[in-house]
């Protein structure tokens, strides 16, 4: 499952928000920190999570705390399934 969601998000960053559809992302690769994806950007990812996933994701999580990898945002997306 995990993997699943990571290949998910990372088509979906690839191709909506970096508009490189065949770029591949590396599940520990640094997004946020990295300058990769943007606040707005951010925002737009979230609500693909929500829409996609059926999770709640609260604004105070929307940071390089818990959103910087996949991992970490497949990780949590697989706790509050």
């Amino acid at each position: 499952m995990h993997d699943e969601i990571v290949q998910q998000l990372s088509a979906q960053i690839a191709t909506a928000i970096l508009k490189q559809p065949g770029k591949t992302l590396k599940p520990d690769q640094p997004l946020i920190s990295s300058g990769l994806i943007d606040s707005f950007s951010l925002v737009d990812l979230a609500l693909f999570v929500e829409d996609t996933f059926g999770v709640h994701l609260d604004d105070a999580e929307l940071n390089s705390d818990t959103f910087d990898t996949l991992d970490q945002l497949a990780a949590l997306i697989e706790s509050r399934q």
